[in-house]
């Protein structure tokens, strides 16, 4: 399965409250069951007026399928190709002993 990151304008976003997460949720998992394919919800974050989701499933036409049977805006739909973070800029690092010596692998 490949990973898409998904941006939902929703207004109002970071003022819903947890009842209404909730619900969100309880709708989000029925329309996941409907699909009948291999499909992972894995979180949404809040932040302001939006709502940035990670799925996984096959392709970014599951993922519109999926926000058309929640009632969901589906705003953007990519997939990501990579992740990386803090500890990448360690990677490719040999200890030799006192300090890191930096090498391109």
């Amino acid at each position: 399965m490949n990973t898409f990151i998904i941006e939902r304008s929703i207004p109002g976003a970071s003022s819903l409250t947890h009842a209404e997460l909730v619900e969100i949720a309880k709708t989000s998992n029925r329309a996941v069951d409907s699909l009948g394919v291999p499909y992972v919800w894995v979180k949404t974050m809040v932040a302001g007026d939006k709502m940035y989701c990670l799925h996984q499933t096959d392709d970014a036409e599951t993922v519109r399928e999926h926000a058309r049977r929640g009632g969901f805006p589906a705003d953007l739909v990519a997939e990501v190709v990579a992740e990386f973070g803090p500890g990448t800029a360690d990677e490719g690092m040999v200890d030799t002993g006192d300090a890191y010596m930096g090498l391109i692998a």
